[in-house]
Order: structure tokens, then sequence, then C-alpha cells
């Protein structure tokens, strides 16, 4: 059995770092990239708590509860790339002896904190912040890979191929990238995953036992299970020996914790009596059908000698106290307010960095639903997406997908990140609907924010010297991006023709590449915010095409109460009501 197990392992381990392989504008095609994503059946709960809806295949989740309520937590040793990770590292690196081993994999208190979050986090996916991805391992384990192990196995592969070895280009995960591609707070990812990988070395499958909100919720279901591991006490002989190799810390030599058991077998395996089987519906209790005194020595079962002392045989439920239940739910009553009353995340306080994807919805509802996968940042050809900072994004918005215009740019026809949102945070989006063409020509394209000038950095204006860059990669027609021609001599006598560019609001899309590829690298002359995307009327410009704002009168209200008046209008003072 150990031999099928590693086999299942290895295969969906193989499977889950194929399809970020194949998460690319080359490969992608049909294949279903996000799957682990959109099978992971806490995504979809969780969501659907947050938002009220199933987005897309996110009810795929429902084949994995299948065989949790059938034969318990089967996915968390014999499918979860995450738990595969800890499990091989623990083996790694095992130096115990069988004794120490034993006692490390004895049940404690601390497995309860898993369920402490996944209370948590439920609780304020119910209000509307969806915080499940901070450690749920598959949203976990797709970031480490994109954020650092991609990006260092590309560059060990391209430093292979630089030195011959051609074959090493062919199975890198982004081809045709001119850059490394780089990451804001990789090495905060990278050290994350060091921490918890290492803490092993302490506890066996610590994060699986300790923190994994994943295994929490099926470790609650898995009380209905209908088979688990069942032990003979007419043959158990107390040797504890099944708790060499167990990876949930479940207490097979006692009462078996259900929703620990990562169902392995390995304390089959490692019985010398043959004590433990993997049973169909065994019996809750058999203290009833125990006739005499354990202790005596006199106790039978059904005819035969019981040699355990101990007749407990199953526990259902999580170990979890009904306090620490009631504690759990008011954390996360408390912390909702605490992440979604924070300024970063408000209308009114929104970082001008906070630049969404196109497609994505208004910013509420997108925190509602992005579980920082980064699966979007991943597939990104350009390397704007990025995860978000806390200083943009404040802990609510923490690895959500936002663009950084001094790394890349949006090109035009581009729509992969909608894709392979799992969640819906970004919309399925046609290049159609993003360029505003066919039936969405009316509504326009989609604008991502509004692109600015900074004169005292921009060469024609603040140098004296001839620059048209922004111009000429302005990609909308007409162009967002103008200029004023200025015959001018300059100080050391020369004639020169100055293009000084201004910008019309009206037709900026916010894409980024004037700001990309403008020749003053460090901080931009031209450089976009999130002001005037169209996603939301929270972050609209007020300022309409060839117009200024005029507010109503009276005392001041609501920016949506404001009046926009015509240029023209405005220049002969006329009344306005």
């Amino acid at each position: 059995m150990t031999n099928i197990r590693v086999a299942s392992q290895a295969f969906f381990f193989g499977l889950f770092v194929f399809l970020l392989w194949v998460t690319w504008l080359s490969r992608l095609k049909g294949y279903p990239a996000s799957l682990f994503l959109e099978m992971d059946p806490l995504v979809g709960f969780a969501t659907a708590l947050s938002t009220h809806t199933v987005y897309r295949h996110l009810w795929w989740g429902l084949f994995l509860l299948v065989p949790t309520l059938l034969l318990g937590r089967v996915f968390c040793n014999w499918a979860c790339p995450y738990g595969t990770l800890h499990q091989v590292t623990g083996w790694l690196f095992n130096i115990r002896n069988n004794k120490n081993r034993i006692e490390k994999n004895r049940y404690r208190p601390l497995f309860q904190t898993k369920y402490v979050i996944l209370g948590v986090f439920l609780v304020m996916a119910a209000f509307g912040s969806l915080q499940i991805g901070l450690l749920d391992p598959i949203c976990l384990l797709v970031r480490t890979f994109t954020v650092t192990i991609i990006p260092a196995v590309d560059w060990g592969l391209a430093s292979l191929a630089a030195q011959g070895l051609t074959a090493a280009s062919s199975i890198v995960f982004k081809p045709a990238t001119p850059e490394p591609r780089v990451f804001a707070g990789a090495w905060f990812v990278g050290a994350l995953i060091l921490g918890l990988v290492g803490a092993n070395l302490f506890i066996p499958r610590f994060f699986c036992r300790v923190l994994c909100p994943l295994g929490a919720f099926l470790g609650v279901l898995s009380r209905w299970a209908l088979f688990r591991i069942d032990r003979d006490v007419t043959k158990c002989t107390d040797c504890d020996l099944c708790l060499k190799g167990c990876e949930g810390a479940s207490d097979p030599q006692g009462a078996l914790r259900k929703s620990e058991c990562f169902v392995c077998f390995n304390c089959i395996d490692d019985c010398p009596e043959d004590a433990l089987t993997f049973r169909f519906n065994p019996l809750p209790s058999i203290s009833q059908l125990v006739k005499g005194s354990p202790k005596d020595g006199t106790a039978t079962l059904g005819g035969l000698p019981v040699i355990s002392k101990n007749l407990a045989v199953e526990v259902k439920a999580p170990d979890v106290p009904r306090r620490r239940w009631l504690f759990t739910a008011v954390a996360g009553v408390v912390a909702f307010p605490f992440l979604r009353f924070s300024k970063d995340v408000n209308k009114r306080g929104f970082h001008h960095k906070a630049i969404r994807p196109p497609g994505s919805v208004a910013e509420p509802e997108f925190l509602e639903r992005c579980i920082k996968c980064d699966q979007c940042i991943n597939v990104c050809p350009t390397n704007v997406l990025q995860p978000a900072k806390l200083a943009v994004a404040g802990l609510e918005g923490l690895w959500t997908p936002v663009m950084d215009f001094s790394v890349g740019f949006c090109q035009l026809n581009c729509t992969l990140c909608s894709e392979v949102c799992p969640t819906g945070a970004i919309q399925k989006t046609s290049v159609e609907k993003k360029l505003g063409l066919g039936a969405y020509a009316e509504k326009g394209p989609v604008r991502l924010g509004t692109a600015f000038f900074d004169r005292g950095r921009c060469l024609p204006w603040a140098m004296e010297t001839p620059c048209v860059v922004c111009e000429e990669v302005c990609p909308t027609t007409p162009k967002a991006i103008g200029t004023y021609d200025e015959v001018f001599t300059r100080w050391d006598g020369k004639t020169v023709t100055l293009n000084k560019p201004y910008m019309r609001p009206e037709l900026c899309i916010g894409c980024g590449i004037c700001q990309k590829e403008c020749p003053v690298v460090d901080d931009a002359a031209v450089y976009v915010t999130a002001i005037g995307e169209s996603r939301s009327d929270d972050r609209t410009l007020l300022l309409p095409p060839g117009g200024r704002y005029s507010p109503p009168p009276g005392p001041p209200a609501s920016r949506k109460d404001a009046r926009l008046v015509p240029a023209a209008e405005a220049r002969n003072g006329k009344k306005t009501t």
C-alpha cells in the first residue's frame, strides 16, 4: 500500500508542477491550469460564503468532498502537493530513532490551532473578507512557485543553456522572456516557505498538523467518514510501534482521531501484531461488548482474550472544546473590522498604486473573491503583475495582484490573467471587451488607470532635451499622448525642436507602456495611477473630455452629485443648474 501511496503522491505533485509549467502564453491552450485551485473545497466554500456565488469551476471541490466523506482525509497524504513537499522533507532529514519518532508523533493540543485558524477565516469570509489564501496549502504553494521557485529554476536553466546545454532552455517555465522575472517581496515568500518546511525538523508535518486550514476543513468532515483505521484489542499489545510512521498524529495506538488521520496506512504496515485494519463502518465503541476487566486480565471480546488495556477505539470530532469554537467565532468577528476599515482598502484612502488587472471587479468585491494564489501573476507575460505589499494594499490585500509599470506593462491583446483566475476576482474577459470593440464599442475599452506627467522629470519640459518616447509607444487610436512642438534656442546655442508631451485622459487606458518605456528609468516622468479606472465609480477622474469640474451649488456633497461642465460653456460663464 505504501508504494501505491507514494506513486499517487508523485503523480499529483508532478501534475501540479506540469500545470504550472503550461500556465504560459505559448502553452496554455486548453489545459485546466488552475485545476488544483478549483478543486480545493475550502476555496469554493469560503468564496461561496463571501460572495454568495460559486464561480465557474469551483464546484469541482465536490470531487474531493466525496472521498473525504467516504475515506477521511485521504487528500492530505495521497494528493496534496504541499503535503508531499513536507513529507519528503521530513523523510530526507529524519535522523530520529524509533523511540523519538514515536514521541514526536503523539497527538498534542497544539494541533487544535488549525481549527481556530479555519474558524477565524470562515467567519471573516462570511463578513466579506476572504483571507483563506494566506495559509491554504494550494494557494500558498502556487504563490511560492510563482514568486520564488520558478524564477530561480529558470535562472538556473538559462545559465546552463548559456554554458552550452541548449536542451535546458526547452524546459524553462517562462520561455522567451528577455530578462529574469522579478517580484516584490520575493524574499519574504521564500523565507516563509523555508521556515514552514524547516519546522518539520522539530514537529513532523508541522504545517499539516498545526496550521493547515484545508486540513482542518477536511478534518471536520472526516468525522462522518465511513471507513477508518480499526484496532483489534484482542491482538494489540500496546507497543505503540504504529506511531512510528504516523503522519497525522492520529493516535492509532488508542482511540483513533478520525479528524487527524491522513489515511497514510503507515500504522498498518508498522504494526507487528496485525492488529490494525482499514474497515468500513467499524463500531465506535466496544466497551459494552467486552466481558470482564482489562485491568485484571480477565476481559474477553467475542470469546477471545483482550490484550490491550485501552478499549477506546475512536474519537470522531476534532479535539476542540466548545468555548474555543466560541473564541474562534469572536476572533473572526473582531478581526474583520480591523482589516476592512484599514485606510488602504477604503475608497477614501486607497493607494494610488493599487492598480488591478483588466477584468477585475470593483475593489470591495475583488477583496471578497481574491485568494492571493497569484496564478494571474504566474501567467502574466510581461511581469507587470506583482504581489501587493502591505504598503500598497494593507494586510487584507497582501499578495493580491497589482500592476507595477516600472517592471512591465499590460499588453493590449492579452487577457490571460482573466483566463486562469479561479474565483472571478478577475472576470473572464475577451479581447473585444478589453479593447471596447464590437458589441462593447459603446461602453469603451477597459481602463486600468490614468497616466500623469511629472514635468520636473520630463526631458523636454525640464531639461530642454528632445524626447517623444511616450508618444510613440502609446497604443491607443487616437493617441492619448500628444505633444506641443516648440522650436527653441537652447543654452548651448543649438536650435532644437522640443515635443512637450501632454495627456488626454479621456483616451488613456492606463496600460502603462509609457511609464515602462520612459527613458527616466529610476522614477519615470510619466506614471500611471489607479484614478480613472473603469471598474468602479469610486475612482472616477472627474474631468470629462474638454471640460472641467464644477461643484454643485449649496453645501459640499458626495462626488457622485458633482456636475461636469463642458469647457466652452465654462469659458462663456454660462450659468449652470
